[in-house]
């Protein structure tokens, strides 16, 4: 029976039984993937909004632009869950190297076509790739802690910690891109994601020692199971593709309504203080030792996060949509802390990057489809009209998500999962 030692629960139970930021980041090896995780996962959030104002500065049209960055993200969205597979599989590394080198090439190939005044279908087809190779290190960096906390109370620390740390990219991600490509030149928040996605990879790569062991009996077990077969993950999906509306509708309106304020440079500082809302939330998630269900957390959570998306569509003014952008921040971390958490649970550890990746794409493809309809709204009716893309894809999802609710529930005992493979929660031990 084989276990992993990490974080030696016998020698603090207190701080087992209450975990917190403190005893996560004291896990033997953690800080050899988290800071090179941290500098390849921050291109991500530059990627979209330097397209959006990479195209719509030559183009002249929000629509063009939501298309163009739709395409990238429903790539990616399409393609992340076989670079999980393949990761589970294979090894992150050997899938890692050659999609950052194809990322950038794509990236920088995209910025070259835009700044020529290609066609728009010139664009859509430098954006397939570039979707197509966006580095997993989210869900890869999560694999990794799954390895080091198996059956550990941590995980859900560990998630928390996850989701704050993709809050703050979302933080400084745009903030840079909009600095960028407002204060530089168009062209050079896509031409600085490309070149950071290049190295942060290339450094993540290079972290052997805490990559998820592949092994013969692990090769054979995921050529058999897809994350997608639990019902609890398709169930998910749904939920993050909600998620996802948010993150491309706040992008493409407030990125509008700057616009049409004649004050474009506080785009940046808007979304991130929607992502700060996220961020501070996810802090306190993580610090609290939750009694509740994950999956009533999850209904609950998400109620709150459409209820807050509902009102977006009526602010008319910079102070009254920090305010509200900074709530509905503060109701996305929950949903999705709850929502990686739940994967521990109901996905086998050799499909679980695969899961991660699953939900990735989500948002990805929720991102992608409300930066499409956002920009048409933005086009044909009024400043503003794209906010009611968040309102009507929470909606949609909290009525899926409350009706296959049931699906979420982890059965206590071993289960069958995709052509009779068991799962049994493993246990940590000393």
């Amino acid at each position: 029976m084989a276990s992993t030692v990490t974080t030696e629960p016998s020698k603090d139970s207190s701080a087992s039984s209450r975990p917190g930021y403190g005893h996560l980041l004291r896990t033997r090896g953690a800080w050899t993937f988290l800071i090179p995780g941290f500098a390849a996962r921050q291109p991500f959030a530059m990627l979209t909004i330097s397209i959006v104002l990479l195209v719509q500065h030559t183009t002249g049209s929000y629509g063009a632009a939501g298309a163009a960055a739709a395409v990238t993200g429903v790539s990616m969205a399409l393609f992340a869950p076989y670079s999980g597979r393949l990761a589970d599989r294979y090894g992150q590394r050997v899938v890692l190297i050659p999609g950052v080198l194809i990322h950038a090439v794509s990236g920088l190939t995209l910025t070259a076509l835009a700044l020529s005044h290609a066609p728009l279908w010139a664009l859509f087809a430098a954006a397939v790739p570039t979707g197509a190779s966006v580095p997993q290190v989210g869900p890869m960096v999560r694999a990794r802690w799954g390895v080091k906390l198996q059956g550990s109370p941590l995980m859900t620390t560990a998630a928390a910690f996850e989701s704050v740390t993709d809050e703050l990219t979302f933080v400084v991600g745009p903030l840079l891109a909009t600095a960028l490509c407002t204060a530089v030149d168009p062209a050079a928040g896509l031409v600085t994601e490309a070149s950071l996605t290049l190295l942060g990879g290339l450094l993540f790569a290079a972290q052997k020692s805490t990559q998820p062991p592949v092994t013969a009996a692990a090769h054979a077990r995921v050529e058999h199971v897809s994350a997608l077969r639990v019902p609890g993950v398709r169930v998910l999906i749904v939920t993050f593709l909600g998620i996802g509306s948010v993150f491309g509708g706040m992008q493409v309106s407030l990125a509008a309504f700057t616009e049409s304020i004649g004050r474009p440079g506080l785009n940046g500082v808007l979304y991130g203080t929607f992502a700060a809302g996220n961020m501070l939330a996810g802090l306190v998630c993580g610090a609290i030792a939750w009694k509740a269900a994950p999956q009533r957390r999850l209904v609950i959570g998400y109620a709150a996060l459409a209820l807050a998306a509902s009102g977006l569509w009526a602010a008319h003014s910079v102070l009254f949509l920090a305010g509200l952008g900074l709530v509905v921040g503060m109701c996305i971390a929950p949903a999705l802390i709850t929502g990686y958490t739940l994967v521990e649970s109901l996905v086998p550890a050799g499909a679980r990057t695969e899961a991660f990746t699953w939900l990735t794409g989500a948002v990805a493809l929720g991102q992608a489809a409300a930066v499409t309809v956002a920009g048409q709204l933005e086009d044909r009716l009024w400043s503003g009209a794209g906010f009611l893309v968040p309102m009507g894809g929470t909606l949609l999802a909290l009525a899926t998500l409350v009706a296959l609710r049931s699906r979420l529930v982890v059965r206590p005992q071993g289960r069958t999962v995709a052509r009779g493979v068991g799962h049994r929660v493993p246990v940590a031990v000393d």
